[in-house]
């Protein structure tokens, strides 16, 4: 006998439907997986042959095979467990419904029935709803995960036996199991972190560094701070989450499937609520930071997909390391090619990197004298590219803190509450004003939208063409400097850039001047 049942798979976050078929047919005991499973999948017939004794029902001492199709394409993980399970219980005659064309089922099997959870389950779940899927049987501790897909009711189990009762007539068993319902409002505004341990506040002086700071964190700017040790460059990225937009329902779901495919989904957290701030360590390889592995996973720069990535010291990176991340802060995506497969992966993020000026950390300081030759500060800075830096819109130096500022116990700025009421406004102006152009802030821009939000009147243009001769700057760096622009004039709320936008513009790209101090 045959029967057909369905699951998910994924391929990078996005899913994809698979076919089960499993026939029981006379012969020899055997039980085959066929199309192209990989080693997980292929032991999962040593898992099934236990878990379906253990539960009570007896395992056909028949010839099994088990077909996944599309047949062409490989399998991988543990999610397969349950629908093998179920397609050779259905073939047996101990499941008896007679229709599961709308029903799907993933989970892996423990030898003694029960049902373990398993990553990847959202985008897989999301995938099966646009292929007709209508009910979906899932771990129970993947409950709260697959129920964020809307228009599908999901069913969470413990064990087999739930599920066969689940499945079996109200004839037979009595067994109900409720679908699992999320309000996903609701469970963001609850969950949403308005309030952070580092607040602008506390951030004594270094006003010029909050406002770029404001700046990157009203238009998505990637921003680089070279300043001495202990000026104050980590605690303001720390304080650089507390005035970030908060996330929207799309941007959520979209970050939550890359948590779920890489396995790092909280058990009480089926929802990612808040931006992430990925800060990884100067010993991450290449392959850490944008992702890869025999079987590839998500890197660093797609764990901070909308939010920041903080490379502390960035020159103590390995040059492969940075050069790696030209692309993705270019095109927003990364994409990890293999022989048998192209996996695309988002990797829309803020950089946000920090370094001091020199080896010894005291190049332009007016305090301490710097001991490093001019050979050794060129060649520290080497380590960033010149194709890098004009990737970075934002340039600043962090200078040392006066005695005044050290000894003032007073709050010398504003909060970071109020600093994000005016980069929440500035989103707000950008979303509406790219609603039809499928971006959602200023730094993304391609260059036909540019010219269409960034037109200039006649000083502002001459005021940049002043730049572009003085500082000899690229044709990328014309165009950020444009983006820093539009953005700097939707916090003032201005419908049109002004030369004072320009130029302020200008003079946070000014790394070449902390260079030749």
């Amino acid at each position: 006998m045959t029967s057909k049942v369905y699951t998910g798979a994924i391929c990078g976050i996005e899913g994809y439907k698979i076919t089960v078929e499993a026939d029981i047919s006379s012969g020899l005991p055997a039980f085959a997986i066929v199309g192209l499973p990989d080693a997980a999948v292929s032991e999962a017939k040593e898992r099934i042959r236990p878990a379906v004794k253990n539960s009570g029902h007896t395992f056909p001492a028949r010839k099994i095979v088990v077909n996944l199709a599309p047949a062409d394409v490989r399998k991988e993980g543990t999610g397969f467990d349950l629908p093998m399970a179920v397609g050779v219980l259905l073939a047996n005659g101990d499941i008896t419904v007679e229709n599961l064309e709308d029903t799907a089922f993933m989970g892996e099997l423990a030898l003694d029935g029960k049902i373990r959870p398993i990553n990847g389950v959202l985008p897989a779940v999301l995938s099966l709803g646009k292929n007709g899927v209508k009910k979906v049987v899932v771990p129970a501790e993947n409950a709260k995960e697959a129920a964020l897909a809307e228009n599908i009711e999901v069913y969470p189990v413990n064990n087999l036996n739930e599920v066969v009762s689940f499945l079996n007539p109200p004839a037979i068993s009595d067994f109900r199991i409720k679908p699992f319902i999320v309000d996903i409002g609701r469970y963001l505004k609850t969950n949403s972190q308005n309030s952070h341990a580092f607040d602008f506040k506390d951030v004594k002086g270094q006003e010029k560094a909050k406002r770029a700071m404001e700046i990157s964190a009203a238009g998505g700017h990637n921003m680089l701070m070279a300043g001495s040790p202990g000026s104050g460059k980590t605690l303001l990225a720390k304080c650089f989450m507390g005035i970030l937009p908060p996330l929207q329902y799309s941007e959520a779901i979209e970050l939550t499937k890359i948590y779920s495919v890489s396995g790092l989904l909280e058990k009480d957290q089926p929802l990612m609520s808040t931006r992430p701030f990925r800060s990884p360590h100067h010993s991450a390889s290449s392959a850490g930071i944008i992702g890869g592995g025999t079987n590839p996973k998500p890197g660093e720069i797609s764990l901070a997909h909308r939010g920041v990535l903080f490379l502390d010291e960035v020159v103590e990176f390995p040059r492969n390391v940075l050069e790696v991340l030209r692309q993705p802060l270019e095109d927003g995506v990364v994409t990890i090619s293999r022989v048998q497969t192209s996996i695309k992966y988002p990797a829309d993020f803020i950089l946000l990197a920090a370094m001091n000026p020199c080896p010894c950390g005291h190049f332009g300081d007016t305090k301490k004298e710097c001991i490093c030759s001019d050979f050794q500060v060129k060649r520290y800075w080497s380590r960033l590219s010149g194709p890098l830096l004009d990737r970075i819109d934002l340039q600043i130096e962090v200078a040392r803190l006066s005695e005044d500022e050290l000894l003032s116990g007073e709050a010398s700025g504003e909060s970071s509450a109020a600093i994000r009421e005016r980069v929440v406004r500035a989103r707000d102006i950008q979303v509406k004003r790219f609603q039809n152009d499928g971006i959602v802030s200023n730094s993304q821009m391609p260059p036909g939208l540019i010219k269409k939000y960034c037109g200039l009147d006649s000083p502002a243009e001459e005021i940049l063409r002043t730049a572009i001769a003085r500082f000899n700057l690229s044709g990328r760096s014309y165009d950020r400097i444009l983006k820093l622009s539009r953005t700097i004039a939707d916090l003032k709320c201005s419908g049109n850039i002004t030369p004072s936008n320009i130029a302020e513009a200008v003079q946070y790209r000014n790394i070449e001047r902390i260079m030749q101090k």
